[in-house]
């Protein structure tokens, strides 16, 4: 279930990306961050805790909202505007 409801820019444009695997779809202007939480209930786990996190100042200082690209370069999610067919990671590759 999503975290967040859409009730504003519902006609916008929309714009496809990918969430680990899976199809998705967020409104033109939207923030990766945004677009994810209207999608799923929480952006990742902590690292530390392996508890459910969402993201905390939404103004790109806290260090919560970092995601992945599927080349494994770090995004803040909050303040990184989403672009058609971003894909994104919530969860790290195991290493090798």
């Amino acid at each position: 279930m999503a975290l967040l409801k859409r009730l504003a820019r519902q006609k916008l444009p929309p714009i496809a990306f990918t969430l680990n695997g899976q199809a998705c779809s967020g409104r033109a202007g939207d923030t990766v961050l945004t677009a994810l939480l209207t999608q799923v209930d929480c952006l990742r786990l902590s690292d530390f805790s392996h508890e459910p996190r969402a993201g905390f100042c939404q103004m790109g200082a806290c260090q919560d909202c970092w995601i992945l690209t599927a080349e494994g370069k770090r995004i803040r999610a909050c303040n990184t505007v989403l672009e058609p067919g971003m894909n994104l990671r919530t969860i790290a590759e195991p290493r090798s």
